[in-house]
Parts: structure tokens; sequence; C-alpha cells
């Protein structure tokens, strides 16, 4: 038997943030990021919406990129003395996703770090709240998904927490928020979109579900992203349903090794912090060409490409016309094609890329993956990514 699970509620739409004020409930807790949403007014419409809809509210602000288990904790206890009913997180993917830690923390005071990183281990929720996901940026998804990533800065690894009972009863999608996003982050967050798709569509847990929804994903990201970081206003609203879409299908399909990888990379090097949807666009294409070794993935991603209407003779051409496709992209969103350009210093890369494979390999992204993968091949792997290197192993 398998499970397909989404948010009972999904409202899209430019204005739907309106929806809030039809919520019931008593309390609600705003969890928010840094200020860009307070700057853009959101956060002010956030909080007299849910006003309006009778209930008292509190804020907790200040969530930083990839949020920490410090931060988790600060804001489970302010919940616990608060005691919401409604959690409502507004931002990108790191508030909303340290607001689903927060949300277990709330609901369980007792229950541990260690135990919620056991993939699917959450005790069950909504005995306290239930939980609003609206998202700022157009990539995470993490308003319909059953994942949050929360980082341990003191052992530089990125958790990924995987759990149904953390998908968002109710996501509001509403382009209007995405609308001045900065360039660089409008590139970072669709490619992770894209990725999402793709690793969906070749998952070992894909579905007659999650395919349809990770193909539509795929065509929108690829047709309308250049055209969004352009500022395009068409193509940003539409991006931010084709991300959504991706989310739909990755939460139930699951991922693979790119996000194993991009996970444990993240916040690994002292020479800069890698962003997650950057991570995700540099690995890329190498992790495909690794995977379509796998003779059921190579022909998945051939079918990609053709719905993409990329040319090729044969599967393996139209893998590789895949990749040559989501390099192109990236260097027109200004992303670099290896670790090395990213600005990773080489002595550092030596001395961590052995443990880095070590950890990515038991990242709970990789079970999913279609081709299994070791330390050691995982570490052969990262070696071509910093060098620019063929995968032909």
């Amino acid at each position: 038997m398998s499970r397909f699970t989404l948010p009972r509620d999904i409202y899209y739409g430019k204005g739907c943030l309106e929806e809030l004020k039809n919520l019931k409930g008593k309390k609600a807790i705003v969890v928010v990021g840094g200020g860009s949403m307070k700057k853009q007014g959101f956060l002010e419409r956030t909080v007299d919406y849910l006003k309006q809809a009778g209930m008292e509210v509190k804020l907790f602000e200040g969530v930083e990129p990839d949020p920490s288990v410090e931060t988790v904790m600060k804001g489970a206890k302010v919940m616990q003395e608060f005691e919401p009913d409604w959690i409502v997180s507004i931002g990108g993917g790191s508030p909303i996703d340290a607001a689903k830690a927060m949300w277990a923390f709330y609901e369980y005071p007792d229950t541990t770090f260690e135990e919620l990183c056991i993939p699917f281990n959450f005790p069950e929720l909504r005995t306290k709240a239930k939980f609003v996901g609206i998202p700022s940026t157009s990539g995470t998804a993490t308003e319909v998904t059953a994942f949050s990533v929360i980082t341990d800065y003191a052992k530089g690894i990125k958790y990924p927490l995987a759990d149904f009972n953390i998908t968002p009863d109710v996501a509001i999608v509403d382009p209007d928020l995405v609308a001045n996003l900065p360039a660089n982050q409008v590139a970072y967050t669709g490619m992770d979109a894209l990725t999402h798709a793709i690793e969906a569509y070749v998952s070992t847990l894909h579905s007659c579900f999650t395919d349809p929804l990770a193909m539509e994903a795929i065509e929108i990201v690829n047709k309308d992203l250049l055209d969004s970081y352009k500022g395009k206003e068409a193509a940003r609203e539409n991006v931010h349903y084709g991300q959504c879409l991706a989310g739909m299908a990755f939460s139930n399909a699951l991922l693979g090794i790119v996000h194993s990888m991009a996970h444990k990379t993240g916040a690994a090097f002292s020479t800069g912090h890698i962003t997650h949807g950057l991570a995700n666009a540099m690995y890329l294409p190498y992790v495909i060409k690794y995977n379509a070794k796998n003779g059921e993935a190579l022909k998945r991603y051939a079918f990609i490409a053709k719905r993409l209407g990329l040319s090729g003779e044969s599967d393996t051409e139209l893998m590789e016309a895949l990749c040559e496709r989501i390099q192109e992209m990236n260097k027109e969103l200004s992303i670099p094609s290896t670790l090395k350009d990213f600005g990773i210093v080489e002595t550092e890369f030596k001395e961590k890329v052995g443990e880095i494979s070590v950890n990515a390999v038991a990242d709970a992204c990789t079970g999913s993956n279609p081709r299994e993968i070791d330390p050691e091949t995982m570490e052969k792997l990262f070696i071509a990514i910093y060098y620019g290197e063929e995968v032909n192993f």
C-alpha cells in the first residue's frame, strides 16, 4: 500500500492571503524570517487578517536562513507559553521549515531532536494546533510538503525531517508575495523547484499520482523561469504555482542524492555557505549522468527531454540534452558549474570530502534515489563536481 498526502486546502491566486480572515480559532502565532515580509507590508496584512478572524496574535520573528536547532527550540518555548491553536508561517522555506519543527516540540515538549531526525517518526500532531504555510519564494514548496530542513551548525550538517504529520493543513500560494523577489533568489529557488520535480519523477517511489505533478512542474519551470528571472510578472506567477506542484510530487515520491549532497554541503565549508537551490542546480546535471547508468532512470530522463522538446536519437542522447539544457539555464542564471568555480578552497574540499560523502549517503533522501551509491562512489561524484569532470562511473 502507498500513500498520497496533501494539505486539506490550497488557496492560490493574487490576493489569496486574505483567506486568513476565514480561519476559525482563538490564538495564532505567526513565525516569520527577516524583514522583507514586514517591509513589503505582508506581515502587517497577515496579522490584520488573523485579527479579523477574531484571534489573538503573537509574532515570532527573526528566523534565520537555514534555521538552526537553537531557533527551533526558542520558538517552541514561545508556543508552549502562548498556546496557539493556529501556527501561521510566512516567508521563505526557512521560517516555514522552522515552524514545522517548533510545532512538534510545542505539542510534545519531551521529544528530542534526535527522535525527529528518524524519518517518519514524528508523534501525532494537531493535538494543540493546526498549521498554515505561506511561501514568499518559489522553490522549497514546504507549504505543501511533509519535510523540514533544520541545520546543526556545530556539526555543519543539515537534517531533513520527514513525516506526513508536518504536512500543513492550509497552503496559501499568493503570487503577490514573490513579485519583488531579488533575481538571485528567483534563480536559486526556481532551480530548487526543477530539481524537486526531476528527482520526484525518477524516484523509486514515483507513482501515477506524482508523475503528472512532477512533469507539469518541469515544463513550467523550463518555460518560465528565465522570464521570471528577468522580472516578467506572468512568468513569476507561473513559476510560483509550478514550484507548488513540484512540492506535491516530491512530498509523496521523495527525492534523491542531489538533495542528499546539498544537505550535507550547505554549511560544511568555511569559505562560503552554499545556498540550497544553488547547490541543487550545480549538482543536478552530474547526478543525472550518474543515475542514467540505471536503465529505468535513463528512460525517464529521456522522456523528460522529449516533453521539453529536446533532440536526441537515443535515450542517452536525450539524457545528455537534458543535462545541457540544465547547464544552459544555470549559465543564464549566473550559477557556477563546479564547486571550484563557486569558491570552495581545494585544500578544505580534500580535507572534508570523505566525511561529507559518508554523511550524504546516510541522508534520508538517498534511499529513494534510482541508483544505489556508497561513500566511496559518492566521493568520486563530489570530486567530479568540484573539478567539472565527466561522470562515467
